[in-house]
């Protein structure tokens, strides 16, 4: 799933864009003329982050629009992300943000979510109407094993009881991501 620099760079582009947008109260970019995997309907997430704290993410699995917009979308939700309302994104705070885009794999159902690669594989649990993911890099930059990495996500993002994935009705969704900043 490669994407090369120039998309890369461009995904980044638009989604600093929309983010500075967004927190100006002005309108969103537009992508004139994509191509490519640009065109292409991509689960992505944005991510902001000011000097390592976390303020603002995110994504989608299930893409409404080609990548470039999704982007542009995701990237003004990250800027007005609801865990942050009371401590939204200001102006100022612009130029420190490190904007990153992960543009996902589609999901791929798993009988065996314990097997799941560290670093490699993000999960998304669904189980009752609940549901709650990490992308692949949380794992290892929390230390976590595949047991532990299931078990907050259920725990802490989905609201679940942390050995539900091993539940019956409860799905196990892996994905990869391909993660850059500029």
């Amino acid at each position: 799933m490669s994407l090369s620099a120039e998309e890369r760079a461009q995904l980044v582009s638009l989604a600093r864009q929309a983010v500075e947008a967004e927190v100006r109260g002005q309108p969103a970019p537009r992508l004139e003329h994509p191509t490519g995997v640009l065109c292409e309907r991509r689960g992505c997430f944005v991510t902001l982050t000011n000097r390592g704290h976390l303020r603002g993410c995110i994504g989608t699995f299930h893409p409404h629009l080609p990548l470039g917009e999704q982007v542009v979308e995701m990237g003004s939700a990250a800027a007005r992300d609801p865990r942050f309302v009371f401590d939204a994104v200001r102006p100022a705070e612009l130029p420190q943000l490190k904007i990153e885009v992960s543009v996902l794999s589609p999901l791929a159902e798993t009988n065996e979510p314990e097997k799941l690669r560290i670093g490699v594989d993000g999960i998304y649990v669904v189980s009752g109407g609940w549901s709650g993911c990490f992308l692949p890099e949380v794992a290892t930059d929390m230390g976590w094993d595949a047991e532990t990495f299931l078990g907050e996500c259920c725990a802490g993002k989905a609201g679940l009881p942390r050995d539900a994935w091993k539940k019956p009705g409860a799905k196990v969704y892996l994905f990869t991501s391909e993660k850059f900043d500029h």
